[in-house]
C-alpha cells in the first residue's frame, strides 16, 4: 500500500508539471506571433540638449593691464672706495652689510701719522717761500735804488763832459781833461747798465719766488686733502652693502670696501616687445608716464610697490630685442635691490570692449552666442588684449547684449541646441558652531590644556586664546574634552 501511495503521488507531480510546460509553450507561442504581426517602425529619435554657461556681452570701457617681469634696483648708488692707502685705525659701528648711515657720518678712519708729517711739511715749505719772497723784493728795492744812483752819476758825469767840452771850443780846456771826462762817462754809463741787469736778476727773483710759493701752496692743499680722506664720509643717507674690510687692516689706494645704496630711491627695469612699447607711445611718439605696479609674492603675501614710467633704453642691446623701459618706485616697503617682481603697466583705455573668460574664444577667433530657439551661433571677433584667464574682444553691434558662451568644448557648435544657465555663484562657507562656557566648564578645560606638556608652545597659547572668549568653537570643545575623557 504504501509503495502504491508513492507511486500515485508520483505520476500526479509529473501530470502537473506537464501542464504547466504546455501553458508555458502556449504563451510563448502566442507572444512570438504576436511579435511577429507587428510592423516594423524605427525608434523616435530625440535632439540632444547641452547646458552650457553664458555670459552677458556688455561693451565697456577697460584700461589693460601689460604683465611682464622686472628687477628692482637703486637709482642711487655709490661704491665706498679709500683715495689713498694705509690702516684702518676705527671703522662706524654700523659699518656692515644693512647697517644703516646717515649723510655725513664718519665710516671709517685711515691712520692719520703719515699725512700730518707730510701736511707740516708743505706748511714748512710754504713759509720757507714765502720768506724768500719778502726778501727778493727787499733785494729788489735795493736794486732799482742803485740804478736810480747810477743813472744821476750817469747824468753828472754827461754834463761834465760837455762842460770841458765847451771850456776846449772856448781854448781853454785841455785835451787831457776832456779825455778823463769821457772815461768817467764811460764809467758811469756802465754801472749803470750793471744796476739795469741787477734790477732784472731782482725781478726775475721775485717772480721765481713767487711760483715757488704757489708750489709750496698747491703742495699744502694736496697734503690737507690728503689728510681729510683719510676720514670716509657718507655721501647720503643709505644702507651699506658688499663690507669687506675689518678694523686694523690694510687698504690700498682706490680699493672698493664697501658700497653705498639708497634704499628710498628705488627704480624697476623690465623688458617689453616692440608691439608692446608700441602701445606706450603717446600720439607724439613720446613714452607715456603711465602707471606701474610692483608685485613681489612672497609665500601667499604680496609685497606691492607702485610708481611710473620714467623712461627707456637708448639703444636694444646687443643680443636683446624689444625695449628696456625703466619705472621710478614712489614707495617700495619690503622691497630690495635685486628683486625679481611681477610688473602691471596701465595702458590707454579701450572703449567698447567686452571682456570674457579666455575659455570663450577659439582659435579663429569666434565666439559662440545663443541665437534663436536656444540655438548656437558663431560670431567672429577682434582680440585686443589678453588678461590673464581674460580676453578683451572688440565689441560690436552684433554682439553687445547677447549671451555668449564662457566655456568652449569639442561638442559645441554652430547650430547645437542648448540649455543656458549663469554662472555658478559659490556657497558662503558656514560659520562654526559656537557654544557659551559655564564658569566650571572653562576652567576644567584650561587647566587641561595648561596642564598638557606635549602640546606646542604656540598652539597652546592660541588654544587658551579661543577659550577665554566669551563664545568658544564647539568643535574644539568637543576636541578636548574627549581627550579628557581618555
Amino acid at each position: 500500500m504504501r509503495f502504491l501511495r508513492q507511486s500515485m503521488t508520483g505520476l500526479f507531480l509529473l501530470a502537473v508539471s506537464l501542464g504547466l510546460l504546455a501553458a508555458a509553450l502556449q504563451v510563448f507561442s502566442q507572444a512570438v506571433s504576436e511579435r511577429a504581426g507587428r510592423e516594423q517602425r524605427a525608434p523616435q529619435q530625440r535632439e540632444r540638449v547641452f547646458t552650457v554657461n553664458v555670459q552677458t556681452a556688455e561693451l565697456q570701457t577697460i584700461a589693460p593691464k601689460l604683465a611682464v617681469f622686472g628687477e628692482v634696483q637703486s637709482k642711487r648708488s655709490l661704491d665706498i672706495r679709500s683715495a689713498s692707502s694705509g690702516t684702518l685705525v676705527e671703522l662706524n659701528h654700523n659699518f656692515r652689510d644693512g647697517g644703516r648711515v646717515k649723510k655725513g657720518q664718519v665710516l671709517a678712519q685711515l691712520d692719520t701719522a703719515d699725512a700730518e708729517d707730510d701736511l707740516a711739511r708743505a706748511r714748512a715749505d710754504l713759509k720757507a717761500a714765502l720768506s724768500e719772497v719778502e726778501d727778493a723784493e727787499r733785494a729788489l728795492e735795493l736794486a732799482r735804488e742803485e740804478w736810480v744812483a747810477s743813472t744821476e752819476q750817469k747824468d753828472l758825469r754827461a754834463r761834465a763832459l760837455t762842460r770841458q767840452r765847451d771850456l776846449e771850443s772856448r781854448g781853454v780846456g785841455t785835451a787831457a781833461a776832456i779825455e778823463t771826462a769821457e772815461l768817467n762817462f764811460s764809467n758811469a754809463r756802465q754801472q749803470e747798465l750793471g744796476n739795469r741787469r741787477a734790477v732784472a736778476q731782482a725781478e726775475a727773483r721775485v717772480n721765481q719766488a713767487g711760483t715757488s710759493v704757489e708750489r709750496a701752496q698747491i703742495a699744502e692743499i694736496e697734503a690737507s686733502r690728503n689728510l681729510s680722506e683719510r676720514q670716509i664720509l657718507a655721501e647720503f643717507d643709505g644702507t651699506l652693502s658688499g663690507v669687506t674690510v675689518v678694523e686694523g687692516g690694510l687698504v690700498s689706494a682706490n680699493e672698493r670696501i664697501a658700497q653705498l645704496i639708497d634704499p628710498m630711491a628705488l627704480e624697476v627695469s623690465f623688458r617689453v616687445s616692440t608691439a608692446q612699447y608700441a602701445r606706450m607711445l603717446n600720439t607724439e611718439g613720446a613714452l607715456r608716464q603711465s602707471d606701474v605696479s610692483a608685485v613681489l609674492n612672497v609665500s601667499g603675501l604680496e609685497l606691492i610697490a607702485r610708481g611710473q614710467v620714467s623712461r627707456d633704453s637708448a639703444a636694444v642691446g646687443e643680443g636683446q630685442t624689444g625695449r628696456l623701459i625703466f619705472a621710478t618706485l614712489d614707495v617700495a616697503p619690503g622691497l630690495k635691490p635685486g628683486d625679481f617682481v611681477s610688473v602691471f603697466v596701465d595702458e590707454a583705455p579701450l572703449t567698447n570692449v567686452v571682456e570674457l573668460p579666455s575659455s570663450a574664444l577659439d582659435p579663429q577667433n569666434q565666439v559662440l552666442v545663443v541665437g534663436e530657439a536656444d540655438r548656437l551661433e558663431a560670431l567672429p571677433v577682434t582680440l585686443l588684449r589678453r588678461q590673464g584667464d581674460k580676453v578683451l574682444v572688440s565689441g560690436s553691434r552684433e554682439l553687445a547684449g547677447k549671451s555668449v558662451v564662457t566655456q568652449l568644448t569639442p561638442l559645441l557648435g554652430a547650430g547645437i541646441r542648448v540649455k543656458p544657465v549663469g554662472d555658478a555663484v559659490p556657497e558662503s562657507p558656514a560659520e562654526p558652531e559656537m557654544l557659551e562656557l559655564s564658569e566650571e566648564r572653562r576652567a576644567k578645560l584650561l587647566a587641561f590644556v595648561e596642564g598638557n606638556r606635549r602640546m606646542p608652545a604656540d598652539r597652546k597659547e592660541r588654544i587658551l586664546e579661543q577659550l577665554s572668549q566669551p563664545a568658544v568653537p564647539a568643535q574644539m570643545v568637543n576636541r578636548i574634552e574627549a581627550r579628557m575623557g581618555s
